[in-house]
């Protein structure tokens, strides 16, 4: 989830939770409160009794207000009958209330003889203007939590009368609703509040702590750590980054391992395959000083053999040279418009010469149109050419040897195929042979060997002219080098 999404989230849920528990908590409160109350009559589906008891406790009085009134209307003096007067206060006596009548200054009749003396002699005075008519005088007692309606009348003798419906306004109540709510909000606010907590240390701060770990062990060197990828939002594309900067670092750093260890197997080829050469140059070089080339004849092979030795020390400083423009993508290349009928027309025949001289047969075929075209750069397409047949050469095993040179048409390239009849590659050998300093003759024989980084120069070269390269082999029969570059369209 994104941040701008938990953030609305979490606005929503400080405003709507406690709001919706809140509500709840005083729907549940009053309820239990209104039901505890029951007992004192006070039933009042709307909440009013927990809200304003006051106003609840003058509902109830109004009630029985309207009943005296109607009884006075009937018979204005029914209210001298102590039974009319306990019918009238049974009704009320479950809902807090109780009723006074009062004869004059003496007390006629009360519901309950023990609250009316402590209340009597604060009853308010007859008021002639209002007898036998108004509902709407009432006064409240706040020391005594006592709202109390007052109707005033005469007795049939004519003396002055006054009925008190006296109501208890239950603030106990009120002060329960307002702790238990007080309480409920507390509660309301510390699950709002651990909700939220627990909710975003999951969201946030585990992921991040989790991304700390795996950088601590990116500093350590430990490439292998891995981070979960089931989040998404900015922790997700977090997660995601440091997964490809792990996967690129790693990959750095397995191919510094495999360069060093490059390097390590190049010095080691080096010495080895300088040391035979210079090994060689030595010993002749003394037995000419020793005058064991006492003949012209002598002389003239100790020349040569160090000639040829020193020619191969070149070819090796060339390959490397050529192997170091590769490792740094500096090979120059001089590209061209090349036709394929005469460049590899000319590349035969020189070939031809040096392997006639070597008693091996060179078959060549050109299967493309006389003018077909490539771009390429002349010098190292030829130096392609020379290590793959180099190859070929390096490993005949056949008293006649037979090297075959095809090109052929594909439509929108050519391929060249470079076959000889040589011992072949093994199965296992063969998808690794264009790999930097693989040789296939782990004993390094050194009338063979070679640096290992013959094929894969050609391979480099080959793809920097946008073309691939591949080989199939058979042990026993021979190798063929099969490469493919497009040829040249001209614009229309």
């Amino acid at each position: 989830m994104k941040f701008k999404t938990r953030l609305v989230v979490t606005f929503l849920t400080i405003i709507l939770l406690p709001l919706v528990l809140a509500s709840t908590a005083f729907i549940l409160i009053g309820g239990a409160l209104a039901k505890e109350q029951e007992e004192y009559g006070f039933r009042n589906n709307d909440y009013n009794m927990l809200i304003d008891p006051a106003d609840a406790s003058r509902l109830i009085s109004d009630e029985i207000f309207l009943t005296v009134k109607g009884i006075l209307e009937e018979d204005p003096f029914k209210l001298e009958d102590a039974e009319v007067l306990d019918t009238i206060n049974e009704r009320i006596v479950n809902k807090s209330s109780y009723i006074i009548v009062r004869n004059k200054d003496e007390l006629y009749y009360t519901g309950n003889e023990v609250a009316a003396r402590k209340i009597f002699d604060r009853l308010p005075d007859f008021q002639e203007e209002d007898a036998l008519g108004e509902l709407n005088r009432s006064y409240y007692y706040d020391d005594m939590k006592k709202l109390v309606r007052q109707m005033d009348f005469y007795f049939a003798d004519g003396s002055e009368g006054s009925f008190f419906v006296v109501t208890r306004a239950n603030s106990i109540l009120t002060r329960r609703l307002f702790v238990d709510m007080a309480i409920a909000i507390m509660v309301i606010l510390i699950i709002t509040s651990l909700f939220l907590t627990n909710w975003i240390s999951k969201g946030v701060f585990v992921p991040v702590n989790q991304l700390n770990i795996a950088m601590q062990n990116i500093a350590e060197g430990n490439l292998e750590y891995m981070l979960p990828d089931s989040e998404d939002g900015e922790i997700g594309e977090l997660y995601r980054n440091y997964e490809d900067m792990r996967l690129r670092l790693k990959e750095s750093t397995d191919e510094k391992i495999l360069a060093e260890r490059q390097n390590k197997e190049l010095v080691s080829n080096i010495s080895h395959d300088l040391k035979t050469p210079i090994t060689a140059i030595k010993g002749y070089v003394e037995g000419i000083m020793d005058g064991v080339a006492d003949t012209p004849e002598k002389m003239d092979k100790y020349i040569r053999t160090i000639y040829n030795k020193a020619n191969d020390m070149d070819k090796l400083i060339n390959e490397l040279t050529v192997y170091s423009g590769i490792d740094s993508n500096r090979i120059p290349y001089h590209f061209h418009r090349i036709n394929i009928s005469e460049y590899f027309g000319d590349c035969v025949e020189e070939v031809g010469l040096d392997l006639e001289s070597k008693n091996i047969e060179l078959n060549y075929s050109n299967l493309a149109a006389p003018n077909t075209v490539i771009i390429a750069d002349p010098e190292q397409l030829k130096r392609v050419v020379n290590n793959i047949i180099g190859n070929s050469v390096k490993y005949l095993d056949k008293e006649k040897g037979e090297i075959d040179i095809r090109i052929l048409d594909e439509l929108d390239s050519i391929r060249v195929e470079i076959e000889d009849n040589g011992k072949g590659i093994a199965a296992k050998d063969l998808p690794k042979i264009f790999e930097r300093f693989y040789r296939t003759d782990a004993s390094r024989n050194s009338s063979k060997g070679g640096s290992g980084i013959g094929l894969s120069i050609v391979k480099k070269i080959i793809e920097d002219h946008g073309g691939y390269i591949w080989a199939t082999s058979k042990e026993g029969e021979g190798t063929c080098m099969h490469f493919v570059i497009r040829k040249y369209q001209e614009t229309e």
